[in-house]
């Protein structure tokens, strides 16, 4: 399994590249998609991951859409389900902004407050290379613009306030979801 590289890693601090059209459909971006979500899957707090978390610098993150999802009430928890958005750009932002808590998987221990969008509509491709557009709102619109500061070499530490660092022997008790 790849790991989750963390704030110091150069491949953070860099805009990620495009993938090239002769990658779509290749059973090389199945693996780096597979990486991404198996790197995912091995946090159960997270819910998603950009390539460049991987250490891969291409414009990819995937959404565990069903950790965004209320627990079932008796029922089994939901089956995993992964969003692939391959060279995704946002299309559309609502003028409305909220607060919102956040906490990101390569920068593990340290929580803040930013300020993001309400809704937010992105535009993506898909690993066949077909098109699509998906909007969302809340915790979705905050995924997207989280994923997207990844690809553009952003960490939410450039840009939170009330920054809260929390001690590792204390991380399972009290974190939130980390992107």
């Amino acid at each position: 399994m790849k790991p989750i590289v963390q704030q110091d890693a150069p491949v953070l601090r860099q805009s990620a590249k495009p993938i090239p059209e002769g990658l779509f459909g290749t059973e090389d971006l199945s693996r780096i998609i597979a990486d991404m979500a198996e790197a995912l899957d091995a946090e159960p707090d997270g819910v998603a991951i950009a390539a460049p978390q991987i250490g891969i610098s291409y414009r990819i993150f995937i959404v565990r859409t069903d950790r965004t999802l209320p627990p079932p009430v008796n029922a089994p928890p939901h089956a995993p389900q992964n969003d692939v958005y391959i060279n995704p750009e946002i299309i559309k932002t609502s003028r409305r902004r909220q607060q919102a808590d956040e906490g990101c998987l390569s920068v593990r221990g340290v929580y803040g407050t930013t300020d993001r969008h309400e809704r937010v509509m992105v535009r993506a491709r898909r690993e066949d290379g077909s098109s699509f557009t998906r909007g969302g709102g809340g915790l979705l619109a905050q995924i997207f613009e989280h994923e997207i500061d990844h690809l553009n070499g952003a960490l939410f530490i450039d840009h939170a306030t009330d920054l809260v660092h929390v001690q590792p022997s204390h991380l399972q008790d009290t974190r939130d979801h980390a992107e």
